[in-house]
């Protein structure tokens, strides 16, 4: 499941990430990934342990934790604290799947399985040319460019790229979670249901039948759920 959240970040917000990452030290994106990926990356990152990454991190977890339709698709178990990664002068990220297991920086020795790959969009895409995150699923081929503020999410399991910034600069934030659900049409199914309900509510109430599908919703939530 592919999904757009959008405005997950203000616009005051989003302005005072990027003041602070103008000012931000920036290294050689192929630092934080392994032989495969290091052939076709070309980008710059903030460093995992950068106390400015890690400070404008925690804003980003913040507004996650307020904003339910993150939680309603993802279904969260754990989250990495956010990375920022920029694109120009025709960099790039070829065609490669997210690695399945991640360390956490802050928890030496704790490790997270990828169920949910998560690209936040900190650029306006009138800022820059190109950039295009490019998704490979079951359904086709996506491509993906959206306002600042805005995340799309997508299974880890998806083949993905970024395609070369032929001018400006595209700045994003990006990071992974381990789900309660770790299958992913488990995870649209649930997801789903939830929206349904949550549309029937606000129409009719909690009538009988509602709160017979809410029982349905949690019922299954139980079964699946690993916590």
């Amino acid at each position: 499941m592919m999904l757009h959240i959008p405005e997950v970040l203000s616009a005051d917000q989003v302005r005072h990430i990027r003041t602070e990452l103008d000012r931000a030290d920036w290294v050689d994106g192929r630092a934080t990934v392994g032989d495969q990926g290091a052939k076709v990356k070309r980008n710059r990152q903030l460093p995992e342990h950068s106390p400015v990454g890690l400070k404008l991190g925690e804003i980003i977890l913040d507004a996650l934790r307020k904003n339910p339709l993150f939680f309603a698709a993802a279904l969260p178990k754990k989250t990495m604290p956010p990375l920022f990664n920029s694109y120009e002068g025709g960099e790039h990220y070829g065609l490669h799947v997210d690695g399945s297991v991640r360390n956490l920086p802050d928890a030496p020795g704790v490790s997270i399985r990828t169920d949910v790959s998560t690209t936040l969009f900190l650029s306006a895409p009138e800022e820059y040319e190109g950039g295009e995150l490019v998704v490979v699923d079951t359904y086709g081929t996506h491509e993906v460019k959206l306002p600042a503020g805005d995340l799309i999410l997508y299974p880890s399991t998806s083949l993905h790229r970024v395609e070369p910034v032929t001018a400006g600069a595209r700045v994003c934030s990006f990071f992974w979670s381990q789900s309660m659900i770790r299958d992913d049409w488990k995870r649209s199914m649930l997801f789903e249901l939830d929206q349904n309900i949550s549309s029937l509510r606000a129409r009719i109430g909690d009538t009988e039948e509602v709160l017979g599908l809410t029982g349905h919703y949690h019922n299954l939530l139980r079964q699946w759920a690993e916590i």
